[in-house]
C-alpha cells in the first residue's frame, strides 16, 4: 500500500469519531430538571378553576400551601354565618355528593359557604418497597478479617449517623398539620367576612378530620360541628367515637342507615357522646335514595333544620 493510500485510509477511519465527538453533549451541560408532579388534589383544583365562575374561587394560604377554596356569600343582607366544608378523601371542593350540592344551597338559607380543597394524604400514599443491598463479592480483602460478634451487635444497635438521629415523622400527624392549617385559613377567611357564627361540616373522612381538629385545637371561633356519613380512616390512631368526648361544641351526626357497618359505627359515636357532659349531640338517620338531587335536598333540609331550629 502506498503512503498516499495509507493516509486516505487513516482519514476515513477518523472521520466518524470526529462527528460523534461533535454530536456528544458537553460534560459541563446541566441536565434537564424534571418538574415535580402535581398532587391529585391540585389537578382537581385546576379542573374546577376552568369550570367554575371566577367569583367563586378563592386562593387561600396555609403555611407553604396555596390552595383553592370555593366561596359563596349568603343571599341575604343579614347572614346567619358561614359553613366551612371539609371534603372526604378523594373528594374535590365541589364533589357532586353532599359537598357540591350543600355549598350551593346554603346561601339561600342565609349561610355563606366555603368549601376547602384538602391535600393528598401522606398516610395513604403507596410505600415503595426497599431494595435489599446485594452482598459484597468475596475477595481476599473481604475475607481477610472476620469481625467480632460483639462488635456486630454494637454496630447494629448504634444510632445511625447518616440520618442525624432524626425519628421519622408520623404520616397521620403530617396530614393532620396540613389539614388543620387549611381549616384555620378557612376560619380566618370567614372572620374577615364578618361571620357572626362559623360551622364546620365534614363529609366522609372529612368528618374525622373536622372532629379531630375540634378536639385537638378547640378553636374559639367555631360554634358548631356537622358530620355527614362520618368515616374514620383505617390507619387513624383514634376513632371518631374516641374524639367525640373532647369536642366542646354542639354536634350533628348525620348517617345513612342502609349499611350495617355505618349503623354500628353511629351507635358507638352515640354511646361515646353520652359520656361527654354538657355538650349537645344530635344524631339523625337518613336512607339513601336513588335520585341524587332528592338525596341532596333531604340532606340539606336536615342540616338546615339543625342549624336554624323552627320556633314554636
Amino acid at each position: 500500500m502506498s503512503p498516499l493510500q495509507r493516509t486516505a485510509l487513516c482519514l476515513a477511519l477518523l472521520a466518524p469519531i470526529h462527528v460523534l465527538a461533535e454530536d456528544a453533549p458537553a460534560a459541563s451541560e446541566t441536565p434537564a430538571v424534571r418538574q415535580p408532579l402535581l398532587e391529585r388534589s391540585q389537578g382537581d383544583a385546576l379542573a374546577l378553576e376552568r369550570q367554575l365562575p371566577a367569583q367563586e374561587q378563592q386562593q387561600l394560604q396555609a403555611g407553604s400551601d396555596n390552595f383553592l377554596a370555593l366561596w359563596r356569600p349568603a343571599n341575604t343582607s343579614d347572614p346567619q354565618g358561614t359553613v366551612i366544608m371539609v371534603p372526604g378523601a378523594g373528594e374535590s371542593a365541589d364533589w357532586p355528593q353532599a359537598v357540591g350540592p350543600l355549598r350551593r344551597k346554603f346561601p339561600d338559607a342565609g349561610f355563606s359557604s366555603l368549601s376547602l380543597t384538602l391535600p393528598d394524604l401522606t398516610s395513604q400514599a403507596p410505600v415503595a418497597r426497599a431494595m435489599e443491598k446485594p452482598p459484597a463479592p468475596v475477595t481476599t480483602e473481604t475475607q481477610a478479617v472476620v469481625p467480632d460478634a460483639g462488635a456486630g451487635v454494637e454496630k447494629a444497635t448504634a444510632p445511625d449517623a447518616d440520618n442525624g438521629n432524626a425519628a421519622p415523622q408520623d404520616p397521620m400527624q403530617v396530614d393532620a398539620e396540613r389539614i388543620f392549617a387549611r381549616i384555620e385559613a378557612g376560619v380566618a377567611f370567614a372572620q374577615q367576612h364578618n361571620s357572626r357564627s362559623i360551622v364546620l361540616l365534614g363529609n366522609g373522612s372529612g368528618a374525622y378530620w373536622a372532629a379531630r381538629y375540634m378536639a385537638e385545637r378547640q378553636p374559639p371561633h367555631v360554634q358548631k360541628l356537622v358530620m355527614v356519613a362520618a368515616k374514620t380512616p383505617g390507619n387513624a390512631p383514634q376513632g371518631i367515637d374516641e374524639l367525640a368526648p373532647e369536642v366542646k361544641v354542639p354536634v350533628a351526626d348525620i348517617f345513612y342507615s342502609d349499611r350495617q357497618q355505618a349503623v354500628d359505627a353511629a351507635r358507638q359515636r352515640l354511646d361515646a357522646s353520652k359520656r361527654s357532659k354538657g355538650v349537645p349531640y344530635s344524631q339523625v338517620s337518613l336512607r339513601a335514595v336513588p335520585d341524587r338531587e332528592a338525596q341532596a335536598e333531604q340532606l340539606f333540609r336536615r342540616v338546615k333544620g339543625w342549624l336554624v331550629p323552627q320556633e314554636g
